[in-house]
């Protein structure tokens, strides 16, 4: 086997948070994966909703910071092959931001490279907590490959991350500034990372097109607890205080995802599972 492919992902037969345990930078998650292992519990826990359920999109969520996180060789490579392989799949596309930018960048370039395959094919486009004119300037490269503008806000809690290219927390009156400035651009403005009572109150007065409940696949230092449970509380709610509701965290299976669609959920967003499929699909192709 290529010594080059030590994967951070130790291919589990279930992804359940256990078999990465203390792994950061890699596969694992905040607090010995304490999140991240509540998160694929829940779904398991919580009854079903009384939404009418119906048939909820998958979409991949947005990940970054695939070599020293993944441990994939290659950081533009690995956009590309993870991009061309949920379009291939016919999972919706998320990308995401980060810090250099070029892992913004091979984003864009990767969606922009299976267009040429799969025409009209775009993305949900996912930026950190940037003052607002760095994250106008940063939505625009995304002109052309984004149908959906969404603000990353509980990447505040990355605290090194926060010191090293100035995050900010946001208020509802910047948040409101986005909403116009993305809405105007003809893309539905998204808030990602919702998940305690302070962003509830946050969505009431922005009242975003999409509300995407997430505590960062158990990765930033947030409270404890699990996206399911935040569902079940809180659907009602925030489906009354926006248009769309989107979730991840731990959704492995089909059932976790129709209780999912019972609490009115229209998207599940994967992010583990479609990283182990490309890592797989790597190591398969440079065995030697």
């Amino acid at each position: 086997m290529n010594d080059k492919l030590s994967f951070n992902c130790h291919f589990c037969d279930v992804c359940d948070g256990y078999g990465c345990v203390g792994q950061m930078p890699g596969m694992g998650g905040w607090n010995a994966s304490r999140n991240f292992i509540l998160n694929c519990e829940a779904w398991k826990q919580i009854p079903d909703g009384t939404h009418t359920a119906t048939h909820t999109d998958t979409r991949l969520a947005p990940i970054t910071g695939a070599v020293e996180n993944v441990g994939y060789p290659d950081e533009k490579q690995f956009y590309f092959d993870l991009i061309r392989h949920c379009a291939d799949a016919g999972v919706k596309l998320s990308i995401g931001d980060g810090t250099p930018d070029f892992k913004l960048q091979y984003g864009i370039a990767a969606v922009k490279e299976v267009q040429t395959t799969h025409p009209g094919i775009k993305a949900a486009v996912f930026i950190k907590p940037y003052p607002n004119d760095k994250i106008f300037e940063r939505i625009d490269w995304a002109d052309g490959v984004s149908e959906i503008g969404g603000i990353d806000i509980d990447a505040y809690n990355i605290i090194t991350m926060r010191n090293l290219v100035h995050l900010e927390k946001k208020d509802a009156s910047k948040l409101s500034q986005l909403k116009q400035r993305f809405n105007g651009k003809g893309l539905q403005f998204a808030i990602k990372g919702i998940f305690t009572d302070d962003d509830i109150a946050v969505v009431k007065e922005v009242k975003p097109d999409i509300v995407y409940i997430s505590n960062h696949g158990g990765r930033v230092e947030n409270r404890i607890g699990s996206t399911a449970h935040f569902l079940e509380q809180n659907a009602e709610i925030l489906r009354q205080n926006c248009g769309e509701l989107w979730i991840d965290g731990g959704i492995r299976t089909d059932s976790d995802a129709a209780k999912a669609a019972s609490y009115g959920v229209t998207t599940i967003l994967k992010a583990r599972p479609f990283i182990t499929e490309v890592c797989k699909e790597y190591q398969k192709q440079h065995q030697s």
